[in-house]
């Protein structure tokens, strides 16, 4: 399978493709299918969260699926002040305030806890492209639980990591856990990748994420057999030390130029990316000229995966995504 292939810097007859939020919102069959009411709802719902996960692999013939889930549905197995809210995201009714609140966060046990998602991904495991598994990492998980929701500028997050680093290190060590054993779980049930995504640790310096943070990446790439994705926004001065963790595969945002990154890291892990979702929503001839740059830039060497650099907006249209999934697989690769 060419994503596989490429995610261990193999050469591949085309360049594999996917999108992050694929499945979603963008998709007229998704609206039809969801309509509305609670995502978690529908991700406890194997038979809903099987045609969501696959409805794009029909539709645009992307090389990977990527489960439907969200990476706080363990954080809301274990607990009830959690929930996702249209249009907003993850709500947190009692956020993280100090360390009697440690003990809301105890280990997962997969088959109690999310035996709906192991379903799901069995269900999806023998499928003709391969399976992304994806949990948050402690550092993005941690700035929900704290600020109580999505955040510009994470101000409590790194106030807290300042003012009791003892204590953010304790809840990341245990934030850790419960993403690695998400992972292992959706490995077990059939998994062939899995992407660890850590989008907001780009607020970070690189001291503080050297210090605070990167310890933590570490320990959750250092035991998965399977290829590791690492995805975080606005990363760039981070790439060198998020390298360090472990993943087989980086996935870069639009701020990165590609050509640079295969010339730093190329030799060292595959590169994902890296395509500025806001791209698409531009006219069809101007997005798809931002496309071929794109694969201009990452060059002919094997281990690139081609995707954006954040996930698909819900405006875009989906025959776009098609063309560009044409595009790329018509890239010549020589």
């Amino acid at each position: 399978m060419r994503f596989l292939s490429a995610c261990g810097l193999q050469k591949t007859d085309k360049i594999p493709v996917w999108f992050m939020r694929q499945a979603g919102r963008s998709l007229p069959e998704y609206r039809a299918l969801r309509k509305t009411g609670d995502i978690l709802a529908a991700i406890r719902n194997p038979e809903v969260a099987y045609e969501i996960t696959m409805q794009p692999v029909h539709r645009h013939k992307v090389d990977a699926a990527i489960l439907f889930c969200d990476i706080v549905v363990p954080l809301a197995a274990i607990d009830p002040s959690i929930s996702i809210v249209p249009g907003t995201g993850p709500v947190i009714s009692s956020p993280f305030r100090g360390r009697s609140d440690l003990a809301r966060i105890r280990d997962l046990d997969p088959e109690e806890d999310i035996p709906y998602v192991l379903e799901t991904v069995k269900a999806l495991s023998n499928q003709e492209v391969p399976l992304i598994g994806f949990a948050g990492a402690p550092f993005t998980l941690a700035s929900y639980l704290i600020e109580g929701g999505p955040s510009r500028d994470h101000a409590r997050t790194k106030a807290l990591m300042i003012d009791d680093p003892q204590l953010f290190q304790d809840l990341l060590s245990r934030l850790a856990r419960l993403s690695s054993s998400f992972l292992d779980a959706q490995i077990q049930a059939g998994a062939r990748a899995v992407q660890l995504f850590d989008s907001w640790v780009g607020t970070l310096s690189k001291q503080d994420y050297v210090a605070h943070v990167q310890a933590h990446t570490r320990e959750i790439f250092e035991n998965v057999a399977v290829p590791t994705i690492h995805y975080g926004l606005g990363t760039d001065h981070l790439i060198e030390s998020i390298s360090q963790t472990g993943p087989r595969v980086i996935s870069l945002d639009w701020r990165t130029p590609l050509d640079l990154a295969r010339t730093r890291y190329g030799s060292r892990f595959a590169i994902q990316g890296n395509l500025d979702p806001s791209v698409l929503l531009a006219s069809p001839e101007a997005a798809f000229a931002q496309v071929r740059s794109t694969l201009i830039k990452a060059g002919p060497e094997p281990g690139y995966i081609f995707n954006l650099g954040h996930g698909v907006l819900p405006e875009t249209d989906p025959e776009i995504l098609t063309e560009i999934v044409k595009i790329v697989h018509d890239h010549d690769v020589k």
